[in-house]
């Protein structure tokens, strides 16, 4: 399949790997798209796994509904069960990084028996990030998110001069600069970038519906490079899981650890896959 709908929403996703292989949802973040994985997806597929990687709400040019409530994660988690209504599938391994993490935290919570394994790329538990935000220094790793939520103005800044300011960003944060450049490119159509921040200005709404704790067995990789997420809401997620749970630090590995650390994540993934498989 490359594409799936939910309601007038059109999907974009890379169905790759083995047709009978074990079915793996691979969600991306913010400013990426499927293609955040195109380096990990490989490694899955040799080992007999079979990929299905959504351009999220948002990033699928045929999925982007306006205003910042057409973004609440009950949105975004019940796109990803459209995606296994459309593959036939039951229930599925399920890889998220970034706000496709806390995308696969909410599914994993909210709906158990659609998700085999859960497998958290540097973002946190959302409750443990709660708790990290106070007594820690994540509320200034995490300063950025006040100035996207705000209306209008994140656009104009981030992409005047052609998006040098995300450019910037990205490079700093530890992006390639190839990864630079195809994402900024991606934000720059008419719409996009405002899609994709409205995840961002959606999270005021985010209290009204708490992740909860997790009970399926989940594998939390965390790169101890990371700019943006930090080490007390990393040790603390094992606190919002009741299942077997694993932390897996990747002590040379900044934020974007589908791109920098493809071979070793996809090692340990699949290790994870194998004990539900």
């Amino acid at each position: 399949m490359d594409s799936f709908s939910r309601g007038d929403l059109v999907f974009d996703v890379r169905d790759s790997g083995p047709a009978d292989g074990v079915p793996v949802v691979l969600l991306h973040g913010f400013p990426q798209d499927a293609g955040a994985f195109d380096r990990l997806s490989p490694v899955l597929h040799s080992a007999g796994l079979r990929t299905l990687a959504p351009d999220q709400r948002g990033y699928s040019p045929g999925a982007r509904p306006e205003g910042r409530s057409a973004y609440v994660m009950r949105e975004v988690v019940d796109d990803v069960l459209a995606l296994l209504d459309a593959a036939g599938l039951q229930s599925a391994h399920v890889v998220g990084h970034d706000w496709g993490g806390i995308a696969a935290w909410a599914l994993a919570a909210w709906h158990p028996w659609r998700v085999r394994t859960l497998t958290a790329l540097s973002v946190p538990h959302p409750a443990a990030m709660g708790q990290a935000m106070v007594h820690s220094d994540q509320a200034l790793r995490s300063a950025y998110i006040g100035f996207f939520q705000l209306p209008l103005v994140p656009e104009r800044v981030l992409l005047a001069g052609g998006g040098a300011l995300l450019r910037r960003m990205l490079r700093q944060g530890g992006l390639p600069a190839d990864l630079v450049e195809e994402y900024a490119t991606r934000m720059q159509q008419p719409g996009a970038l405002t899609a994709a921040l409205n995840w961002y200005r959606a999270m005021p709404l985010a209290a009204r519906t708490p992740v909860g704790a997790v009970r399926v067995p989940t594998l939390h990789v965390w790169g101890a490079g990371d700019a943006f997420l930090g080490r007390a809401a990393t040790e603390a997620t094992a606190e919002f899981v009741d299942a077997p749970y694993a932390l897996e630090v990747l002590d040379d590995v900044d934020h974007w650890i589908p791109e920098l650390a493809a071979e070793r994540t996809g090692e340990l993934i699949t290790a994870h896959v194998r004990t539900r498989a």
